[in-house]
């Protein structure tokens, strides 16, 4: 067995289990993490910043920071978007779409990449569970509000829309499931997340720069939207990391060999990374557990075996994970578990924390504390047991979830399962990226594997 991360208990000051403190400063994450780097950035290395900290260059009267309860409801609305794309592969040649998407948010770490001739620096949400890169682009029939200007391609030298004729045009609506039309013979794209948003447009290629002039993936094919709303509030749009052709992962394997990793920050307050290529990835020190996709599958699927809390393993049958199987998200904040298994770890949890006084809820955060008259709180640790026999204990900054008073356990449990056999433990368990915290995440697409390390960054 490979164990990753801290002990069985983890005694915490109170003021660093916060998540969202009201620091200042920005700490930059290669000055925690010993890699070699050229100049401030490291090549294929992009930085990975939380949207509303004080290293991001989001204005705050644009995008206003998410309480607690949104991001629960915004966190429901993606798993109902997996679930559907889980379960069916293609719309037909139809589909209803909302009359005004939302302007909300979801994604709250972003990336700047450079697109066009000359380049224009665009923050973009990372998705692993998208394919396609797309963008808001000039001239824009209906758009969300987002920081940066749009995207013009009139302005680029080197970007072009593709045929409809061409093997891209087919593969994203093999991708997407929907048909459109093709006036003058241009190639046009649409993305629909149900419940969420969507984005429709052209599809185009176009230079991408991630981090110098040299560091360039040319005729990046992606979606220039033209009707864009949803989750993505402040953001240029998507950069997809999905498994599919068409994600950025595919389409720069040339150069980086479809191997990816990223570190999700502790704080708003410090920055993570996104690094392309096998040169980030130090492979000594990464436990690996597979694959288990079905073909067509966007996403990453996982095989979760077992839970541990404070060092004791919970007793739940393997077929409760194996049901429905476990996703890794970058996308979704808190982790989702089976109803049976979430269940089990709270009242593990809750024993482990029968020197506390429970609170309120907060929103399907069932678990809360009010530790505001205390100082110093003891945490049991929880690990996760992956396919291959890799534990991963999880960060103590990914255990408790602090809103105002309230300090709540940062998993929820599907209420949607809960009946009797054979309908019990169906829904799709997806390992969010609150519980990712600090932890190096490696993707290695052609060995079929996911890695993981601890202390990725701060």
């Amino acid at each position: 067995m490979v164990l990753i991360g801290p002990t069985r208990q983890q005694e915490i000051l109170f003021q660093n289990v916060l998540n969202y403190p009201n620091i200042l400063l920005c700490e930059r994450w290669w000055r925690w993490v010993a890699v070699e780097v050229e100049g401030d950035k490291k090549r294929g290395t992009l930085e990975v910043v939380h949207k509303h900290g004080p290293c991001s260059m989001f204005s705050k009267d644009k995008v206003k920071p998410l309480s607690v309860e949104e991001i629960l409801t915004l966190d429901q609305n993606r798993i109902e978007s997996i679930r559907s794309r889980l379960t069916i592969n293609t719309q037909g040649s139809k589909a209803n779409f909302p009359a005004k998407p939302k302007s909300t948010d979801l994604g709250i770490y972003v990336v700047r990449v450079g697109l066009g001739t000359p380049k224009k620096d665009l923050s973009f949400i990372f998705d692993t569970g998208s394919d396609i890169t797309w963008t808001q682009c000039q001239p824009c029939f209906s758009c969300y509000r987002q920081q940066e200007p749009l995207f013009a391609p009139s302005s680029s030298t080197t970007y072009s829309n593709i045929s409809c004729t061409a093997p891209e045009c087919f593969a994203v609506i093999n991708i997407t499931g929907i048909p459109t039309n093709c006036p003058s013979s241009t190639c046009l794209y649409m993305i629909y997340y149900p419940v969420s948003g969507v984005s429709s447009g052209y599809f185009g290629k176009d230079k991408l720069t991630l981090t110098s002039k040299d560091d360039v993936i040319d005729d990046f094919y992606f979606g220039c939207g033209q009707v864009n709303g949803g989750p993505f509030g402040g953001s240029a749009g998507l950069l997809g990391l999905g498994i599919s052709n068409l994600s950025f992962v595919s389409q720069s394997a040339y150069k980086y060999g479809k191997v990816f990793s990223y570190c999700i920050p502790s704080r708003a307050s410090n920055t993570g990374y996104l690094m392309f290529g096998k040169d980030g990835v130090a492979s000594g020190n990464v436990a690996y557990t597979p694959f288990r996709n079905s073909k067509k599958s966007t996403f990453y699927e996982l095989e979760l075996e077992a839970i541990f809390v404070g060092g004791k393993k919970l007793e739940i049958s393997p077929t409760v994970f194996s049901k429905a199987g476990m996703t890794i998200d970058s996308r979704i904040v808190f982790t989702r578990l089976p109803a049976t298994a979430y269940a089990a770890l709270r009242k593990a949890f809750r024993a482990e924390m029968k020197n506390y006084t429970l609170a309120k809820p907060l929103g399907k955060l069932d678990t809360c504390y009010d530790f505001s008259n205390t100082t110093r709180v003891t945490v049991p640790g929880i690990s996760m047991l992956w396919g291959g026999n890799t534990k991963v204990d999880i960060s103590s900054h990914g255990i408790l979830v602090v809103n105002n008073s309230q300090s709540c356990l940062a998993f929820v449990g599907h209420k949607d399962d809960v009946g009797l056999e054979p309908y019990r433990d169906k829904s799709v368990g997806i390992f969010g990226n609150f519980q990712q915290k600090t932890l190096k995440v490696v993707y290695d697409i052609p060995a079929a594997k996911v890695g993981f390390a601890y202390g990725g960054c701060e």
